[in-house]
Parts: structure tokens; sequence; C-alpha cells
């Protein structure tokens, strides 16, 4: 090459070679340091100069040497070295002669060692999971047995006899309403907690003691007439039950003459049917049915008076609001249990006796009477249970006690309730005989 055809003809020149007539000492020690540098890359290839043929090959000699002697555990015999020819060339070496007495043996890997590479090592991992799987639920399970709150669970379920209980049936009431925006079902339950804790604050107790000219038939009296105006000008049952809490609530705070007794269940009706109805009767219709015994006047004047008792307050869970939640609680929902519930929940709210239970509990004592009446069964479950609140040994008392007006109810001489549930389209309800489980003496 051009670039180095100077400097092989410096290395082979003599010491005091002229150039340009001047003799150069230091080129010849050049050149001997170039010969040194030039055997030294004999030895190393320089990384520019391509790898041949005869290389490739030398490789390949060695490789297969070192498996013939892996193989047959034989020394291999060297090759020699790559020697730089004249003009930095490169000589070809000849193979190494393969010996007569060995035969070509070929390598190959064993297949024993691919299977257990490839095959059984996999195999054995896919058996061991699920083998380990069970292992850890199995570990797991033993440690929740060998727990010490799930023995005295047990022990304690053992001792109360409830190891062979079937599991609580509830059901959602609230399912086929999921739909219905009215239903209010996501805040329906946070309505009922609230209704619960509010009907104590509301809860009229007994307080004819202090009413010097009001006795409970008049009460009694008063209240089946109520329920006729009530039926009179077809009003909704939440007027009704709302009346009846605002007399009794009025009467609790306020003492009453006999002759206000009847302008007290006007006007409480009067205020009722303004919070509850969309078209209220007025006051004159009122005056009209009272037989004009109370001039227009005076029934606005009571209405004030009873406002200003109450201390204007009007929203408070009567028994109907606990009804109608009670009743959907008791499934399947069939009319006559309907029908009978509100029978018994009506002769009750007639009766001065019930006026010492809260509302819910007599809306439910209704529902389990009613229940009874009709021979259904079971007569308590764990559905209606949870939704009111009390266990059937609570409401036995209040149940006892409308069952008994409700076998009384024919001979009564206040017959309103009655013939309201004789008639067929509210399923004759008044005409079937009471539930002997719960009268007086049945128990005897």
């Amino acid at each position: 090459m051009a670039s180095t055809r100077p400097i092989v003809q410096q290395n082979r020149g003599e010491a005091g070679a002229d150039v340009g007539g001047v003799k150069q000492k230091k080129v010849v020690g050049e050149g001997r340091n170039r010969r040194a540098l030039g055997d030294i890359g004999n030895l190393v290839p320089q990384v520019n100069r391509p790898i041949t043929r005869s290389f490739c090959a030398q490789l390949l000699a060695n490789a297969q040497a070192a498996a013939t002697e892996n193989s047959k555990k034989q020394m291999a015999i060297p090759a020699e070295g790559v020697l730089a020819g004249k003009g930095g060339k490169e000589a070809a070496l000849p193979l190494p002669p393969k010996p007569a007495h060995q035969k070509k043996v070929a390598v190959k890997p064993k297949p024993e060692a691919v299977i257990v590479i490839s095959s059984s090592e996999t195999e054995q991992v896919k058996r061991e999971k699920p083998n380990r799987k069970k292992a850890i639920e199995a570990s797991s399970s033993k440690k929740k047995g060998q727990t010490l709150t799930s023995t005295l669970t047990a022990r304690s379920k053992a001792v109360c006899g409830l190891n062979n209980k079937p599991m609580a049936q509830i059901v959602n009431i609230d399912a086929a309403d999921a739909t219905n925006e009215l239903a209010a079902v996501e805040y329906v339950e946070d309505m009922y907690k609230f209704y619960k804790e509010a009907e104590s604050e509301s809860h009229v107790y007994d307080y004819m003691d202090f009413q010097p000219e009001i006795n409970q038939k008049m009460r009694a009296i008063l209240v089946d007439w109520l329920i006729e105006v009530h039926h009179k000008f077809e009003l909704s049952p939440e007027t009704l039950y709302l009346t009846v809490n605002i007399v009794d609530r009025y009467l609790a705070s306020t003492m009453a003459t006999r002759r206000e007794l009847q302008l007290l269940g006007i006007s409480a009706m009067l205020l009722a049917s303004k919070y509850e109805e969309i078209w209220a009767p007025e006051v004159n219709d009122f005056v009209c049915i009272s037989d004009r015994a109370y001039s227009h006047q005076q029934v606005l004047v009571m209405e004030k008076k009873v406002l200003g008792g109450l201390e204007w307050n009007l929203t408070v869970p009567t028994p109907y609001v606990f009804l109608v939640r009670f009743i959907k609680a008791s499934l399947p929902n069939e009319p006559d249990v309907n029908n009978m519930t509100f029978f018994l929940a009506e002769l009750g709210m007639m009766n001065y006796a019930t006026v010492m239970y809260c509302p819910s509990m007599v809306a439910a004592s209704a529902v389990y009477g009613a229940r009874c009446t009709l021979n259904k069964t079971p007569r308590w479950n764990d559905t209606l249970k949870l939704h009111t609140g009390f266990s059937e040994a609570r409401l036995l008392d209040c149940a006892k006690l409308l069952v008994g007006f409700h076998s009384t109810a024919a001979e009564n001489k206040l017959r309103v309730i009655y013939r309201k549930y004789s008639n067929p389209e509210r399923g004759a309800v008044a005409l079937l005989p009471p539930a002997k489980s719960l009268l007086p003496a049945a128990n005897n």
C-alpha cells in the first residue's frame, strides 16, 4: 500500500542512508522500533485486518479438536500460529491432519438432558401448583378452626341450641321498587330509623286523670264519629290517624271541657286535612256536618288554640306510617291481610287502652294479630322482626288487646268501624272469627 511502502523501505534501509544529501541517524532508530512493532503486529492481528478463510478454518479445526478431546479424552494437536509473510501479508496454514484410526464423531446433545430441562420441570411445577393451593387452603382452614373466637362461638351456639337452626331467610322487601323514584328506596331505611327515634318525643301517655270533664267513653264516641266524617269526606288514611294524634296530644297538654270536645275534633281534622290532603274541606263543611253546633268563628279560634298548644308541630310519626311499612314486610302482600290489619289498627285507635303503646308497636301488633286471625304461617318471621324491631314475645300483650276488641266489635254500640270493614269492598274481614289463640279464654 502507498502509506506503508515508505515505512518498509526505511526498515530495510541501512543506517546513514542519504535523504536529500543528509544522513538521518534517527531514521535507523525509528526503523528498528517499527520492526519491533511489526513483530508484535504479527502475533496480535490488527483490528482493521479482516479474518481470512484460513483463519476461520483454523478456528473450526480447534473446535473439532476440543470436541474430540472431550468425547474421546485424548489430547488434541495444537495448531501453529499465523505468520506474516513479506509485505505484511498473511500466509495460509494447512488444516491439521486427521488421525487415521479415529472416526469422526458428531457431538449431539443428549435427549435425556432436553427432556429434563424442557418437559419434566414444567410438568413438575404444574403438578405442584394445585398441591400447593390445597395445602394452603387446608392450613388456612385448620388455622381458622383453631381460633379461640370460633371455639367460643361454637360453644355458645351449642349451649343455646342453635346448631340445628336453619339460617335466617330475610327478604329484600324493596327489591320490586328499585326503579320507582317515589319509593325512595335509597333513604327508606334511614327514614324509618328517624321515625323510631321521633315517636318517643310525640308519644302520648295516660292523660285521662288530668281531664276532669272527659273520660275514655267520651273519647271513644268522638273517634267513632270522626271516622264516620272521614269516610263521608273521602279523605286519605293519613288524615284520620293524624287527626286522632292531634286530639290526644292536645288533651295531654291542655284541659278541655265536655262542650269543646266535638269542636276539638272538628278543628283537629281541619288541620290534618290542610296538612295531608291536596283539596282540604272548608270550614263551612265541618260546620254543616256538626249540625251547626259551632260557628265559623269558633272553629277558627279553636284551630289557632290547638296549633299553639302543639307548638305548630304536626310532623309526627303516626301508626299509619308504620302500618304501610310493616304490611309490606308481611309477605306475600295479600288484600285480606291488609284489610284485617287496618281493621285492628282502627279498633285500637278508637279505644283508649292502646294509648300506652307507641305507634310502631300498635302497628306491628295489628300485623301480628291479622296474621294470627287469618292463620298465616309462620305468624312472625325474621323479615318482620328486622323491619318492625319487635319480637313475637313483645307483641303478645298489645296483639291480645286488639283481638279482644275484634271479638266484641259486633256487640259494641259504636259500630262505625265494624260496618266499614263488613263491606265486601274491604274483604268483609270484620265478619271473620277472631284469633282464638290470642283471646283471654284460650289462655286460661
